[in-house]
């Protein structure tokens, strides 16, 4: 994609949460993190690469002992639909007997989440919590629920804030929704 498409990308998108709406919601959730884990000594994974946004304007907003790792899984590969879960980093022997927050960018279809949690439990978590910064609301039962959510958003395919269109835009402080037209998959 050239830099020329890649702005197109954004000059069509629509804006379905404003960059002040998304600083105000990360206020938030801080405070519904804190009130739950701040006696926790939580091992906090943020799940790259869509959650570094979210992990790096959350993890500053939260006042309490914590430990920060990662785990890379993904299912999207740069494409605007799921495909088969692909394992790229998993956190070491940290997790075994700790409570973990993982932090990820957007609970879609529920199936990333839902396999971290299970997975993160095999692996010797005493306990895990999710929080996401954005819940599409496409009316699936999904198997997860996020503990702690940030945004509904709508039933569209969604970039900003760590989350991204074909690769690009993860930068974005807002969150936008491509135009139909966009979709190419």
């Amino acid at each position: 994609m050239t830099p020329l498409q890649a702005q197109h990308l954004l000059d069509t998108a629509e804006c379905v949460a404003s960059a002040e709406l998304v600083q105000s919601t990360l206020d938030r959730l801080a405070g519904e993190v804190a009130d739950v884990l701040a006696q926790e000594f939580p091992l906090v994974l943020a799940v790259m690469g869509g959650a570094v946004v979210f992990a790096g304007q959350l993890l500053p907003r939260l006042n309490f002992p914590l430990e920060f790792d990662y785990l890379h899984v993904t299912r999207y590969r740069d494409k605007t639909h799921g495909g088969e879960m692909e394992w790229r980093v998993l956190p070491g022997q940290n997790v075994v007997g700790r409570n973990v927050l993982v932090l990820d960018d957007i609970l879609d279809e529920g199936e990333t989440l839902a396999a971290i949690r299970d997975r993160l439990l095999h692996m010797g978590a005493a306990r895990v919590w999710s929080a996401v910064l954005t819940d599409k609301a496409n009316g699936l039962v999904k198997p997860i629920r996020a503990d702690f959510c940030g945004l509904a958003v709508p039933d569209r395919f969604v970039f900003g804030c760590g989350m991204d269109a074909y690769g690009l835009w993860r930068n974005l402080p807002a969150i936008y929704a491509l135009a139909p037209e966009a979709l190419s998959e």
